[in-house]
């Protein structure tokens, strides 16, 4: 997790790995609005790590099936926010739709057991399938 700013904005999001040993991290369009950003210019970043997670975007897929297994819902609330983003992590690491329903059904009878943290989830690999492919971060067109 790190915060800082751009152009004087200030942010805080989590790192991502690129799966090259390396990280990055998604700019929103809000974030660029304000700070006054285009595609393609040069911006001021400053950047430093933070021990404090925010809470992640729980996919609306993953909370229904929370709240409708109230034990795996009970330690859910009870995990760490980054523990929570390891979980959603390895659930949408995916693009196939029967795997990620597949993650999430293994999700929840982890949690039921009591497990904290997804097993057998490489941290390393890049997790957002929309911009890798095999777990690395696709070079910029």
């Amino acid at each position: 997790m790190v915060e800082g700013t751009i152009n004087g904005q200030r942010f805080k999001t989590a790192l991502e790995p690129d799966g090259k040993g390396s990280h990055w991290f998604r700019v929103d369009g809000r974030l660029l609005k304000a700070a006054g950003a285009h595609e393609g210019d040069t911006l001021t970043l400053e950047i430093g790590p933070t021990k404090e997670w925010p809470e992640p975007d729980v996919p609306a897929d993953l909370m229904e099936a929370l709240v409708a297994v109230p034990k795996a819902r009970h330690l859910w609330t009870d995990i760490t926010p980054n523990a929570r983003w390891e979980w959603v992590r390895w659930i949408r690491a995916t693009k196939v739709p029967e795997t990620r329903r597949r993650r999430i059904e293994v999700a929840l009878s982890k949690l039921n057991a009591g497990d904290r943290r997804p097993c057998c989830f490489d941290r390393n690999r890049c997790s957002e399938p929309y911009v890798s492919n095999n777990g690395v971060l696709l070079e910029p067109t």
